[in-house]
């Protein structure tokens, strides 16, 4: 079964960490992605840039409305996302335990995927 797993942080209090602590966090990011690429586990994947470079497109009466900015007011900040194949939900909670960045406030929704297209 699929799952994605959507990495949050809050990107003010990421980007006050010393920069020795983010790339500490980053180095052990990417040894868990390889392990998992590895495996097969990983499926798709990517780090997204801040939300200050965030469009947001809806449809007001019709018209679109086009803002900057993300897509809603939050403390945390969407910031990238893995779609792993595990064998239940149990496992993918434990693939999500083991990202680093929620050792600096962040925090993982884990979700199965339905459809993949």
């Amino acid at each position: 079964m699929q799952y994605m797993l959507m990495c949050c942080i809050n990107e003010a209090r990421w980007t006050k960490l010393p920069d020795s602590e983010r790339g500490r966090i980053m180095d052990a990011y990417g040894k868990l992605v390889q392990e998992l690429k590895q495996n097969g586990q990983l499926l798709a994947g990517a780090q997204l840039n801040q939300t200050s470079t965030a469009i947001t497109v809806r449809k007001k009466d019709g018209k679109p409305l086009i803002v900057d900015g993300p897509f809603a007011e939050t403390k945390e900040q969407f910031g990238g996302y893995h779609v792993v194949e595990c064998k239940d939900q149990d496992e993918a909670i434990s693939l999500a335990l083991r990202i680093p960045t929620l050792a600096a406030g962040g925090t993982i929704e884990v979700r199965p995927v339905l459809r993949a297209e």
